[in-house]
């Protein structure tokens, strides 16, 4: 593969000659954990990682849920950060271990986690 494009310095291109990207991109392929169903074209493979930032995810939603709040109520009650726990809940991040822990004590006891933490 090659491109237009000529680097003279880092972060610098120049128009004109080519240079040649060996090996620049190789996707990475991670264990499947649960295949797709052919019948069903909507349907994808799901890696181990994404099986389990779906089962983080589907945690925190449903901590949240269970008490009746809307993200931004959650967020603000136990002093998390809106965004990050939007990109918790929708699995676009995989929550860290601290804070699936976190969630598992606020399930426990959201009452005195909120009071500890006002």
């Amino acid at each position: 593969m090659q491109s237009a494009i000529r680097r003279s310095s880092p972060g610098v291109a120049r128009r004109g000659a080519t240079f040649q990207f060996e090996g620049a991109t190789k996707v990475k392929k991670d264990p499947i954990a649960l295949k797709h169903d052919p019948s069903d074209a909507e349907d994808f493979d799901v890696s181990a990682e994404g099986l389990e930032r779906a089962q983080r995810s589907r945690l925190i939603r449903t901590a949240r849920t269970a008490l009746g709040i809307s993200q931004a109520e959650f967020a603000e009650r136990f002093h998390v950060p809106l965004g990050t726990l939007q990109d918790w809940e929708h699995a676009r991040v995989t929550a860290p271990d601290y804070a699936v822990a976190y969630v598992r004590v606020i399930i426990r006891d959201p009452d005195f986690v909120a009071a500890t933490v006002a």
